[in-house]
């Protein structure tokens, strides 16, 4: 990744992207002003409920990322705080997935119960009165912790809330990362492993997010699992393979296939873009909005 860029993990740390609230962003130093207003809608089809992940687009202010959504039919914006709830609604936005604990330190490891549980139910109150449907959540690092125990910690632990969310009709969704490139030692790094901990956890409030950059990472044949596991998946991440860029064909993954197998599964959720740009920024987003609209 460019130095220039921020990555996600710096972008969740550093509020002051966030809570930016002018229309104008900048670009290599350069002054860049959208005009939202003259930008056309791209989605046609729409079997797709796409979103896009905010960390990606954090030159630009929120206020202009959610108008740009709006124009171009772009339903949610993905992985922001209670903060900004008030400017995704002022659009008619929603935010598809809610950021929510720590990458590192999650459900695998009995030690980080205690905040770990006490961030999941304040978040997932404040996310059902938003009217939003997900928060994320995460394994964890494994720091030497069996996977199969801990799944058992993971399962323990989100049986705790399990119960509030199927009440606030809220939707936990554990993440899919890769550990072999971005996220060394992750645990949920396997589907097998967040599909045993949905399957005994046994709430359909509790899912996973299926992100597919990591997963092409980590296994590959990513349409067999969308067909095999279609029931467990709350939500989808797209990004481009190698590098998290351009999701065109620049990299392996061919995401026209990959969304009919998700539309053709029935998911009702959202699909949100999650890839860093290599060129502008609008010219990117137009074309996977365009390429996922199938």
């Amino acid at each position: 990744m460019n130095k220039t860029r921020v990555s996600r993990r710096d972008f969740l740390r550093n509020t002051s992207f966030i809570a930016a609230a002018t229309a104008v962003g900048t670009v290599a130093g350069k002054t860049l002003a959208i005009d939202a207003e003259k930008l056309e809608r791209v989605v046609k089809v729409g079997r797709i409920n796409q979103a896009v992940s905010r960390w990606c687009f954090g030159k630009w202010s929120l206020d202009e990322l959610c108008a740009v959504c709006v124009k171009l039919g772009i339903k949610g914006i993905d992985l922001l705080g209670p903060g900004d709830f008030e400017t995704v609604k002022k659009h008619g936005l929603v935010c598809s997935m809610v950021s929510c604990g720590s990458l590192p330190d999650g459900l695998c490891d009995k030690k980080f119960h205690e905040k770990t549980l006490a961030q999941l139910r304040q978040t997932i109150d404040l996310v059902s009165e938003a009217g939003f449907p997900n928060v994320i959540a995460f394994s964890g690092n494994r720091r030497g912790i069996a996977d199969d125990v801990g799944a058992e910690n993971a399962v323990a632990a989100i049986k705790q809330v399990a119960g509030q969310a199927e009440q606030k009709k809220v939707t936990i969704c554990l993440e899919y990362l890769n550990s072999k490139v971005n996220h060394k030692d992750y645990m949920f790094d396997k589907t097998a492993w967040g599909v045993e901990v949905c399957k005994k956890v046994g709430s359909d409030r509790v899912k996973i997010l299926y992100d597919i950059y990591h997963a092409q990472i980590m296994e590959g044949d990513i349409i067999r699992t969308i067909q095999t596991y279609k029931e467990y998946i709350g939500h989808y991440h797209t990004g481009g393979n190698p590098g998290r860029n351009e999701i065109d064909d620049t990299q392996e993954l061919y995401y026209p296939a990959i969304m009919r197998a998700i539309a053709d599964s029935g998911f009702k959720g959202y699909v949100a873009h999650e890839f860093v740009p290599k060129r502008d920024s609008l010219e990117s987003l137009i074309s996977a909005v365009r390429i996922c609209d199938v």
